[in-house]
């Protein structure tokens, strides 16, 4: 007899085949799910968006701008060129051709005044000593000594003036002649500003841009502020270069293909612009290397993950769908909590004195 007889109504039901086989897979996915939420691992990331740069601000993207003021007269180097340190960029000349040679005949006639105004001063000198031994002598009023005294005086100012119109004539000398602007470093012209050659240019104004062939690559990452605070230097990133075939899998790094290493070197201590906080990332040292700088070069766009603590798939998922931030790993060494370390001070130093009175007591008895 059939368990289901006694129950005409369910005995008389016919589940057709499709729907049994439904209702087992049911009731076997459910604890494979729970199962799979609660023990499979899986490892927090903080993701971010950034650049790649050189870690040297001499390897970075410069601009090579104008010394002095003037018009461009000649430009040595075209887009795209290699050049090395001190190669001739551009020559800039200034609105008056003989501006070199008025400023040298103006330091000609500051030098002839300054030897003038010191060979007075040397005759002044000696009026002053010539002056000073007749007024010992009671031969000359004490009013002469002073004026020979004035009069040396007046001429070392005169002087003073002379020689810092010197000065600033030679600073102007100086500036004028740098009319050659020329490469700071080995490196490729990358833009060339052909609107200032028939227009003046200031001193300051941008020429060229010159990149750098060779420097140490670094990635910037921007990352959120909630996730930032639990960043710290060293920690493992994964990678992933624009242009460059990845698949990532976030919580299982082992599963990623095409995907480089990389470790945290420091953290900006305050945000962006936009909010986020910047984070420097250089290669991690043993791993695979990142592309050549051919394929990956300076300013190339970068997608990036940073490992954080393992927890199980099922404890991401609330996490995410919460909105709450990642785990934070307790440090290895805490400390005492605030008022806790006094307490334990003042619980001890309670003991000890307890112990003294104890032992005075007995000292008193004996």
């Amino acid at each position: 007899m059939s368990r289901f007889e006694r129950f005409a109504t369910l005995s008389a039901m016919r589940p057709p085949r499709v729907m049994r086989a439904v209702a087992w897979m049911i009731a076997l996915s459910i604890p494979a799910i729970v199962a799979f939420l609660l023990l499979v691992p899986w490892v927090q990331t903080a993701p971010g968006r950034g650049s790649v740069t050189a870690l040297d601000p001499h390897d970075r993207v410069q601009q090579v701008t104008a010394l002095v003021s003037g018009r461009v007269e000649q430009w040595y180097v075209n887009d795209g060129q290699e050049v090395k340190a001190g190669t001739p960029i551009a020559r800039i000349v200034d609105n008056d051709p003989d501006v070199l040679t008025r400023m040298a005949a103006e330091r000609a006639q500051v030098l002839a005044q300054i030897d003038s105004v010191a060979q007075a001063m040397a005759v002044a000198r000696l009026d002053v000593e010539r002056t000073r031994s007749l007024y010992a002598d009671g031969l000359a009023a004490r009013r002469d000594y002073e004026n020979t005294q004035i009069k040396v005086a007046e001429h070392a100012a005169k002087l003073a003036e002379a020689k810092a119109k010197l000065s600033r004539v030679d600073i102007a000398l100086n500036r004028q002649s740098a009319q050659v602007v020329r490469a700071p470093r080995d490196g490729r012209i990358q833009a060339i500003n052909t609107s200032v050659g028939a227009s003046l240019v200031s001193a300051g104004d941008w020429l060229a841009t010159l990149a750098p062939e060779h420097s140490e690559r670094v990635v910037e990452l921007q990352i959120d502020g909630r996730d930032v605070a639990m960043v710290r230097r060293g920690q493992r990133v994964r990678l992933n270069f624009e242009g460059w075939p990845a698949i990532q899998f976030s919580g299982w790094p082992s599963v990623a293909q095409g995907m480089f290493d990389g470790r945290v070197r420091s953290i900006d201590p305050s945000a962006l612009d936009n909010g986020l906080f910047r984070v420097l990332v250089e290669p991690l040292p043993g791993a695979r290397g990142w592309p050549d700088s051919n394929f990956v070069r300076l300013g190339s766009k970068v997608r990036g993950w940073i490992q954080m603590n393992t927890v199980s798939v099922g404890y991401e998922l609330w996490r995410q769908l919460n909105d709450f931030p990642l785990e934070m790993t307790p440090p290895e060494n805490p400390g005492p909590r605030k008022g806790l370390g006094k307490a334990l001070s003042d619980k001890g130093d309670k003991a000890k004195s307890k112990s003294k009175a104890k032992d005075s007591y007995e000292e008193e008895g004996k």
